[in-house]
């Protein structure tokens, strides 16, 4: 089993919604992580001595940086015995419009990045790779970031909003409310917000409701709790959730390793 050194910016990064987190092995073991999802676009930078392998979850396998979007279908990581490491970005999806392009591109989907980035893609790579720290490896990835989100296109104010109400809400706010709050009809804001963020409200809603339920379970508490903070019916409306977006039962999600060490990685998520 990994046993993962896991390292983070020192400084608060400069773009709003976004956070990195380095992680090696130091037991140069098979790395075999299955990624849980949530409410975010990642982007995996593949900087070990032997490849990162990357299971897309519709039979195809991907190599060097990876973009995941929003609620991918099950997606493994790989990485023979070595020297391990990678750098992940998770971005919120209104950064992730404007740094990566199109967000219905992205969406339930695994893609290489220089599918969006073209060339941009191997000079960060190669960049990283050249960083002799991972405090310097963070800042040529916040370089590169912000430079793509300067010259990207914003979502629509009402739309990033609409985002931070549900994340703040842990996705227990009705549409029906949220369209009347930023005064557009419900129509409107299914549309617009489901062409910049790619998924709809409702899915979104159900993302970051289930990411605080998959927190919960991991540090320890019984899934009728987790049910009853999270806003779910009972416990079977969180056990038909947590079987759509991982394929899993609660008890299996609880023990999920990944998750034992996010909150280390993303001690500030949102």
């Amino acid at each position: 089993m990994p046993q993962w050194d896991i390292a983070v910016p020192t400084r608060p990064g400069r773009l709003p919604g976004t956070t990195m987190a380095g992680f090696s092995d130091r037991a140069n073991t098979f790395v075999d992580v299955e990624v849980i999802p949530h409410p975010g676009v990642t982007v995996v930078f593949d900087l070990g001595d032997l490849p990162l392998v990357i299971d897309d979850g519709n039979g195809q396998e991907r190599r060097g940086p990876v973009v995941a979007g929003l609620a991918p279908n099950r997606v493994r990581g790989q990485g023979q015995p070595g020297s391990f490491a990678c750098l992940q970005v998770r971005m919120s999806p209104v950064v992730a419009h404007a740094v990566l392009g199109a967000a219905s591109e992205v969406s339930g989907a695994v893609l290489d990045l220089d599918d969006l980035w073209g060339r941009d893609a191997l000079r960060t790579q190669e960049r990283l790779r050249a960083a002799t720290s991972w405090e310097d490896r963070f800042t040529v990835a916040e370089a590169a970031l912000a430079r793509r989100h300067d010259a990207g296109r914003a979502v629509d104010p009402e739309v990033a909003f609409s985002w931070a109400r549900m994340v703040d809400s842990r996705g227990q706010l009705r549409i029906d409310r949220l369209a009347a709050e930023v005064g557009w009809s419900r129509k409107r804001l299914w549309s617009r917000f489901r062409s910049q963020i790619g998924v709809t409200p409702k899915r979104a809603a159900q993302l970051i409701r289930f990411d605080h339920a998959a927190h919960l379970l991991a540090a320890g508490h019984t899934p009728a709790a987790v049910a009853a903070d999270s806003g779910y019916a009972d416990q079977s409306h969180l056990h038909r959730d947590v079987t759509t977006f991982t394929g899993s039962t609660p008890a299996q999600v609880a023990r999920a390793p990944f998750l034992a060490v996010d909150d280390v990685a993303w001690p500030a998520r949102r």
